[in-house]
């Protein structure tokens, strides 16, 4: 992926937004393994050119794909693409969260 974009968290960014909808630097920081500041830049250069939008969930901020961006489709089909190239370790490691479906038991211990 870095031939088609020139800064690789930038892609990690995108791909995560794109599978999971919304996401917080600091959550990216734990998944990747890597400086919350290199997170923290990347996407404020995508919310600076207006491809994500940033919104506050309590103290959290959160990102997500800019329903105003004009080119937002065809950007989603391109990732969706390159997505699809991704080995499915990679995948299945960094970007599909494993999402509680159910609640847990009451009284249940941690």
């Amino acid at each position: 992926m870095k031939f088609l974009f020139v800064n690789p968290v930038i892609v990690k960014a995108l791909f995560f937004i794109l599978e999971n909808k919304k996401c917080y630097p600091s959550q990216l920081k734990t998944i990747f393994q890597s400086p919350l500041s290199s997170f923290q830049r990347a996407l404020a250069v995508l919310e600076k050119g207006g491809i994500i939008i940033s919104r506050s969930e309590g103290t959290t901020i959160i990102y997500e794909f800019n329903t105003r961006y004009p080119f937002l489709n065809k950007l989603e089909s391109f990732l969706e693409k390159a997505y699809e190239a991704l080995p499915e370790e990679i995948k299945e490691k960094y970007y599909e969260l494993k999402i509680r479906k159910r609640p847990r038991r009451q009284a249940k211990p941690f």
